[in-house]
């Protein structure tokens, strides 16, 4: 890891501690040529995952990606960046347990709807009206009908509990 001071190529380890998230790990480190301390993050990262498009183009999977959707669809929603964190971590988990090398977009839009659909109500109808292009009210008030009669609110465990 290089120093973002001095930029001297070897750093030490200081301490190592599972971060707050509970899905990472922060580390204290200290340069070896400068002495300056700093922490850095390491987390799990989805490698060697294709993702075939509808158009059935070809690419890897990408973060940034499925965290600029969810970022969209949760726009002004009271959850906080923990949260969020955690919201992404367990798609990203089911993704993995699929065990594939290759998987739909398809499929990605339908686990982010599952997992937004227990998060945040609004946010999944946001996420469902892009992902399935609905084309005027009437799909919006048939999907808002399933919503309701699917579950009678249930509360998620990643909104903010309201005052």
């Amino acid at each position: 890891m290089k120093c973002p001071i001095c930029s001297y190529q070897d750093t030490k380890v200081i301490d190592s501690r599972v971060a707050s998230d509970g899905l990472s790990i922060r580390r204290r480190r200290e340069c070896l040529k400068c002495g300056f301390r700093f922490s850095t993050y390491e987390e799990v990262e989805i490698l060697d995952l294709i993702i075939v498009k509808r158009d059935g183009q070809k690419q890897p999977y990408s973060r940034d990606k499925l965290i600029k959707g969810l970022h969209k669809a949760l726009e002004k929603r009271p959850i906080t960046e923990e949260n969020f964190k955690k919201l992404v971590n367990s798609i990203e988990r089911d993704l993995q347990a699929m065990k594939k090398g290759e998987i739909t977009s398809q499929q990605i839009g339908q686990m982010v709807m599952k997992h937004l659909k227990r998060t945040d109500q609004v946010a999944y109808i946001r996420f469902a009206s892009v992902y399935e292009s609905f084309k005027d009210a009437r799909e919006f008030r048939k999907e808002l009908n399933k919503l309701i009669k699917s579950k009678k609110e249930r509360k998620s465990p990643f909104l903010k509990p309201k005052k």
